[in-house]
């Protein structure tokens, strides 16, 4: 099962893929979503088509993407929650399956701490998928969202395989 991870953002969107297989993760592929627009409805769309541009060369099978927080400044979360939108809407129109995650249920899944730091996280994912070279932050942060969503599934699975 391929799974899309998305770390939304008005500037960059990152997101990571990875394989479940058995149980295991493999990396597949990440980067980031470079907005170069500064009128905001442009940035959307091209969250928008870079999004659909992934869904179309990967075909994942389910995505899952942080949830808004609130930041310090209430725009900010505003932006952020649309940016989210353009990137969920891009794989509905595919009818790809949407999970959400809070940033630190990822953190917990994936470093063992929900107050993990972003070079604690981009630590463990290169570690976990085995990645050599550098990840960018926002792609970490994706295929961190991407593992957690796989963690979830997994124990859903053997929860319903358990009859439980």
């Amino acid at each position: 099962m391929l799974i899309l991870g998305i770390d939304p953002g008005s500037r960059i969107t990152g997101y990571g893929i990875i394989e479940e297989k058995a149980g295991k993760h493999s990396y597949v592929a990440s980067g980031g979503i470079r907005i170069k627009a500064t009128y905001f409805p442009d940035r959307l769309k091209e969250i928008f088509d870079g999004v659909s541009e992934i869904v179309s060369q990967f075909a994942p099978d389910q995505m899952a993407i942080e949830q808004v927080f609130m930041h310090k400044n209430a725009d900010s979360a505003l932006k952020l929650g649309q940016a989210r939108g353009a990137a969920i809407c891009a794989v509905q129109v595919h009818n790809i399956p949407v999970f959400e995650y809070a940033a630190r249920e990822v953190k917990q899944a994936v470093v063992g701490k929900g107050n993990a730091d972003k070079s604690q996280v981009q630590h463990m994912v290169k570690f976990l998928l085995q990645v050599r070279g550098n990840i960018q932050v926002d792609a970490s942060d994706a295929l961190a969202i991407a593992m957690c969503h796989s963690h979830h599934y997994q124990t859903a699975r053997k929860l319903k395989q358990a009859g439980l």
